[in-house]
């Protein structure tokens, strides 16, 4: 019994502790090592900026002040953030888990100034990688100054086919889905077309889709819907057949007609694998976008990587591969914030 009480009081708080006092410690913890994170970037990017001032290039760069100004911004932004984290680490009472965002990205950013640096030395400085084939990071800053107007248009033309083909296959491949799921006189005779065409790559019916489609553009929109309604109407045929009967059983009880067990319980329940088709979709429809592009059109991100590789303007050529990135990753983004904004009432359940 007293080796009870003993274990018990040693579990026990100290005299004028508070619960919250550990995870506040613990917290404070996390926060001074990303304060410290954060004043190694800063150091960082001081020193990247300090190589590219006094260690001279082999060849004369332009905008290589511009690169400068930019690494000491980046610098600054650092101290900023870490500055704001030590305040709050020293502040009485810290909130758990409450860390900046900004602060979250230090070590990305120390990274960054560790590897634009070893990017500047074995391009410019040393030249170690041939050229034209590799380059340094000044001649992208001088490809977004001085052809932005050529790329800028690319990047409008490309989300403008982008949003037209994903919308038009989402929205099929969605009624599909819930159709084969939901009917199954339509999966006895679509189903096995589905596991037929579905399964074969877009970009196979190239040729067929010039041929009958009347203008580059409207192809390249069938392809892109195309490659992005098989993987959206899978999952979601999936999740609608993985339905808890026991809810349309509930529902039918309440008196619900098909219409209402098709709108109101067949498709929220099965909204997470609708998403997971959606962004399987976004980068399905992608890849395809490029490759369409790349095949008689004028414009667009994969026409301008065609141009750029035709002329080896290999830094233009990493410039657009760097806004591809951007796009893609910021429409992957917008999605997930549509998706937590239509499962709110799921949150806590879903992992992604």
């Amino acid at each position: 019994m007293s080796t009870q009480f003993e274990s018990i009081a040693t579990r026990a708080p100290a005299s004028g502790a508070t619960p919250g006092d550990g995870t506040r410690a613990v917290s404070r913890r996390g926060l001074s090592r990303e304060v410290l994170i954060a004043g190694l970037a800063a150091i960082a990017w001081f020193a990247s900026a300090a190589q590219s001032a006094w260690w001279p290039s082999l060849d004369d760069w332009p905008y290589t002040r511009e690169f400068i100004a930019l690494k000491l911004v980046l610098a600054v932004f650092a101290v900023i953030a870490g500055v704001a984290g030590w305040r709050r680490t020293s502040a009485a009472s810290i909130p758990p888990s409450r860390t900046s965002a900004w602060l979250r990205a230090m070590p990305w950013l120390l990274a960054l100034a560790f590897g634009v640096s070893a990017w500047e030395a074995v391009t410019a400085q040393l030249e170690w990688l041939p050229r034209p084939f590799f380059a340094p990071p000044q001649a992208l800053i001088a490809v977004f100054a001085s052809d932005y107007p050529r790329l800028g248009t690319s990047v409008v033309h490309s989300f403008g086919l982008l949003a037209y083909g994903y919308v038009l296959g989402a929205l099929a491949g969605f009624v599909t889905g819930v159709s084969i799921g939901w009917s199954q006189a339509v999966s006895y005779w679509v189903h096995p077309v589905l596991r037929l065409i579905g399964p074969l790559p877009a970009t196979a019916w190239l040729p067929l889709a010039f041929f009958f489609f009347p203008s580059s553009f409207s192809a390249s929109v069938f392809l892109i819907a195309l490659a992005t309604a098989f993987p959206v109407a899978v999952l979601t045929w999936s999740g609608v057949a993985g339905v808890n009967p026991a809810y349309y059983d509930i529902a039918r009880t309440l008196g619900a007609r098909p219409g209402f067990l098709i709108l109101r319980v067949a498709i929220p329940a099965a909204l997470p694998s609708v998403f997971v088709g959606l962004f399987m979709g976004l980068g399905a429809s992608f890849s395809v976008l490029i490759v369409a592009e790349m095949m008689g059109v004028k414009a667009g991100l994969g026409w301008y990587l065609q141009w750029a590789q035709g002329w080896a303007a290999y830094s233009n050529m990493y410039a657009a591969l760097l806004v591809m990135a951007l796009m893609c990753s910021g429409l992957i983004t917008l999605l997930f914030r549509v998706r937590d904004r239509l499962l709110a009432w799921q949150k806590g359940l879903l992992k992604w």
